[in-house]
């Protein structure tokens, strides 16, 4: 079991790079996130269709990349982060069998009008081949 340990505001150092995380993505896993989510494009669970659209096999819908950009700024962050902030630009497919590497740093830290602590994440998805498919920014809101 991983304890996650909390990361206050004030202990946060502008800039900073955390630690990688790869995540290996089966073909299973590729079915079931669009089944969870009802996202029933073909090409997240049919090899052929995928295939006549000119990629190599299924891949990953937008939520699982989305969902992997938040695990890497919460399990840095720790169990009372919040995300408030999230834009991600999908440039690239995260297929079955790929692995996706996440590479982030923290970029900024400062106090909204509304006395929200915030730190913001840049964070890049590549598959093991290094190709970028998905530069992220995320805003945490962490607790003092």
């Amino acid at each position: 079991m991983t304890t996650h340990v909390a990361v206050w505001w004030q202990d946060v150092v502008v800039p900073a790079e955390l630690a990688e995380v790869a995540d290996q993505v089966d073909y299973q896993r590729v079915v079931m996130n669009p089944g969870a989510t009802w996202d029933y494009f073909p090409a997240h669970y049919d090899p052929e269709y995928a295939r006549r659209q000119g990629h190599p096999t299924i891949f990953v819908n937008t939520m699982h990349v989305a969902g992997f950009v938040d695990r890497i700024a919460t399990d840095w962050a720790g169990p009372y982060s919040r995300v408030v902030r999230r834009k991600i630009r999908l440039v690239g497919s995260i297929y079955a069998g790929d692995t996706m590497v996440g590479r982030a740093r923290v970029v900024a830290k400062r106090q909204d009008d509304a006395g929200r602590l915030l730190v913001d994440l840049e964070i890049t998805v590549y598959n093991q081949r290094n190709e970028l498919c998905c530069p992220a920014e995320v805003t945490l809101q962490l607790s003092g």
